[in-house]
């Protein structure tokens, strides 16, 4: 089905994902109260398909819309997500932006009035934000980027953001705000399993150094140019080795062009070259000898992977990154000259795969989610603080 088809839908069904309304392995599911999640980015994708699966597991049904931009409707599809497609992305103009937030929000009313959520959960997403406010639906916000663009005039019911970000770097009352160890790559990098079949997709030879690339992302409110710079500046070092072979991985089809373009003789030559398609992206990581981005979830998933990575990020660095940078699991690049002198080339020893992992954060998300649909919390409130929360599972 095309995402017009599914855009002109109006009265279609809201599917819940993966499997609505079917029972969970305590048998009840239908006599649960129903959470809403929001995909509003590509990372949202692999983040919230172990969390839903969870919950249902646990009984509670999931209504599932998602945005589409930045390919979230395709790694959907790869995650056989069951979701409805609402509203697109509208470029980097803040007016039009802005717009654009206030009629996704509009478009998304009539499903949820339709579906009736007694929780809303994103990963950020503004748009479900606006209308859990308006219908008042509790609303769990997720973030691990202290400088994202903070709310206006209204707040979530509760932030839930990993414990090395500091309380004092959040605006919102402290007793809204949750945490949980780790980082949120750790929800799913864990269940990971590696195919080896991505090298011969990407015609690439076992000895050839494989660099994946990811540039800014030009579009978001906290693009620095000198971002770009950076990045130019690596792919000028990188290339200029004959066993380096970059994969590179635009965020958007106008992005992808903007690299052909620019990197033109990059591409004739096989130096460069983009997957054809949607891949799977931690798939493409773990068999990387090094990656190199300018965006935060790519790096801090080689973090997790344990695969060298290093950042061009030149905005506001968030206390994520600075931890994993801290422990030596994630490089900061911040000049043209430690592009030369901290990049290191060299064919990384690639294990079967992954370490294992206890599931720890998962876990601490999911039950997270859990104790808000089971204690009577209170809807987004408008203005600096709103109610407080009076259940002691909602202390820091």
């Amino acid at each position: 089905m095309s995402s017009d088809r599914k855009l002109e839908s109006a009265d279609q069904t809201l599917a819940a994902s993966p499997a609505p309304q079917k029972l969970g392995r305590n048998g009840a599911a239908a006599a649960k109260e129903k959470i809403w999640i929001d995909l509003d980015n590509s990372p949202h994708v692999p983040f919230f398909a172990p969390i839903i699966e969870e919950l249902e597991k646990r009984g509670y049904p999931v209504a599932l819309t998602a945005r589409d931009c930045y390919q979230v409707r395709e790694l959907a599809d790869l995650f056989h997500l069951n979701y409805k497609l609402i509203g697109r992305h509208y470029g980097r103009n803040k007016i039009r932006k802005m717009a654009g937030l206030c009629f996704r929000a509009l478009q998304l009313i009539p499903t949820i009035l339709r579906e009736k959520p007694d929780l809303a959960v994103s990963n950020g997403s503004r748009s479900q934000l606006i209308v859990s406010t308006f219908l008042r639906i509790p609303c769990l916000f997720m973030g691990d980027y202290e400088f994202a663009t903070n709310w206006a005039f209204i707040r979530p019911t509760c932030l839930l953001c990993p414990e090395v970000i500091p309380t004092t770097a959040l605006r919102l009352d402290a007793n809204r705000i949750l945490k949980y160890r780790g980082i949120k790559e750790d929800v799913y990098v864990p269940r990971f399993v590696p195919e080896r079949s991505i090298r011969p997709q990407l015609n690439l030879d076992e000895n050839d150094i494989m660099v994946t690339i990811r540039p800014a992302a030009s579009e978001a409110h906290y693009h620095n140019p000198e971002s770009d710079k950076l990045f130019d500046a690596a792919v000028k070092f990188l290339s200029e080795s004959r066993d380096v072979k970059l994969v590179a991985l635009p965020r958007t089809e106008k992005q992808a062009m903007e690299l052909k373009k620019r990197w033109h003789d990059l591409f004739q030559s096989g130096s460069m070259r983009m997957p054809n398609g949607v891949v799977n992206g931690l798939n493409l990581i773990w068999h990387s000898d090094l990656v190199l981005s300018a965006g935060g979830t790519m790096n801090r998933e080689a973090a997790a992977l344990g695969v060298p990575v290093y950042s061009v990020f030149r905005g506001h660095i968030g206390s994520v990154d600075r931890y994993l940078a801290q422990q030596g699991r994630l490089v900061l690049l911040q000049s043209v000259e430690e592009v030369q002198t901290k990049i290191r080339l060299e064919r990384r020893n690639c294990p079967s795969r992954p370490p294992d992992s206890n599931g720890t954060v998962l876990n601490s998300i999911v039950e997270h989610i859990v104790a808000m649909m089971k204690s009577k919390c209170p809807s987004p409130s408008i203005g600096k603080s709103g109610a407080e929360l009076s259940d002691p599972q909602f202390t820091k």
